[in-house]
């Protein structure tokens, strides 16, 4: 792949636009905001001038409902060899080139499981793709050609490729990306009215739940129109299992014992059935879960504190698979949660303790 264009310069298109220009393609930017195009090319995403001729591959980077007739338009132009799209759902927008009745070998489907809560050219990098799923859903139609530029695309962005059904996709993204959104919104929504001393309370793992709830609504309202139905019906389940909650925290609360026995039957019979279904959440790159323990270690919020953890992990030999910080409320310190394999939990306490550091057992 020697040229491309990409088409709307937000989160992914930028950082998509991003890693081929580092890798020597020449990418050539549009979107209908002609100032976030440019806004890219500043960032070295590749020029916000048309391209002369046909390039390589057109990836087409805007919200689900404009897919199909972005996509048909550059298809009617014959401004590239292959064409491919982003959009985070799949099935929709392939319907609906098919209604418009175009040749579909050019084209193929992709999604790259990869984004962050920031918007824009500007939380665009290079490196936002690496080591992350990408979606391919070719059919029968699709051209060989396209499928590897496709593929040369994700190798370039240096992600790993994931073949998959367009509908099959859907519902997939559903379970562990737009479902797992709007809990996290409703869950947040919870604290818009808290009380103050209540939300001061916060820690990490209301932090943890809350985390992409922080999103932009409008991309999202844009993902959810073009993915309801399977969405719609994973809430459903999650709201009989809210109710069968509901009903066994309120037997808890009964004076008659055979029915508090069954509520806390009913309540560990839910927290059970999440602790099997995290178990099956991938491990380190991918790989089957692995479980490691947490080595906490008290630190002042002060400057080179992290970096001198890491260096002392270092010289012990150990290797951190995982870091979290948990601040302390109203004080400049923390709690830093080095996640580490099981057997070097001594060698790194013992490590840290010699060099001055305060564990927290």
């Amino acid at each position: 792949m020697r040229t491309a264009l990409v088409i709307g310069t937000g989160l992914i298109g930028t950082s998509a636009a991003l890693a081929l220009s580092s890798r020597g393609v020449v990418v050539h930017l549009a979107d209908h905001d002609p100032g976030q195009a440019r806004t890219a090319a500043a960032l070295g995403a590749g020029t916000d001038e048309a391209p002369e001729g046909r390039v390589d591959l057109c990836v087409v980077a805007v919200p689900p409902a404009h897919v199909a007739g972005t996509l048909a338009d550059v298809m009617r132009r014959d401004v590239a060899r292959g064409y491919l799209d982003v959009a985070s759902v799949k099935g929709g927008p392939r319907r609906e080139l098919e209604a418009l009745g175009l040749d579909l070998t050019p084209y193929i489907g992709t999604h790259p499981m990869s984004g962050r809560e920031r918007s824009g050219p500007l939380a665009g990098t290079a490196d936002l793709f690496e080591g992350r799923p990408w979606v391919l859903t070719p059919t029968r139609d699709t051209d060989t050609e396209v499928l590897n530029l496709a593929l040369e695309l994700v190798a370039l962005c240096r992600a790993v490729p994931v073949v998959m059904d367009a509908d099959a996709h859907d519902r997939a993204v559903a379970l562990v990306s737009h479902m797992p959104h709007l809990v996290s919104s409703m869950v947040a929504a919870r604290l818009e009215n808290a009380e103050e001393t209540a939300v001061r309370l916060c820690g990490q793992g209301i932090r943890d739940v809350t985390r992409i709830a922080a999103s932009d609504p409008r991309m999202w309202i844009d993902i959810l129109s073009a993915n309801p139905g399977p969405v719609a019906d994973l809430l459903s389940a999650v709201a009989g299992d809210l109710d069968e909650t509901v009903t066994a925290l309120r037997a808890l609360q009964s004076a008659d014992e055979a029915k508090r026995h069954e509520g806390a039957a009913g309540v560990e019979s839910m927290l059970r059935r999440g602790n099997a279904g995290q178990t099956r959440v991938p491990g380190k790159h991918g790989a089957a879960p692995t479980t490691y323990e947490v080595v906490a270690v008290l630190i002042d919020d002060q400057p080179g504190q992290l970096a001198r953890i890491f260096a002392d992990a270092d010289r012990a030999g150990v290797n951190i698979e995982d870091v979290r910080i948990e601040h302390a409320t109203g004080q400049q310190a923390g709690l830093v949660q080095l996640t580490v394999e099981p057997k070097a939990v001594p060698v790194l306490t013992a490590a840290l303790r010699e060099r001055g550091w305060a564990i927290r057992q």
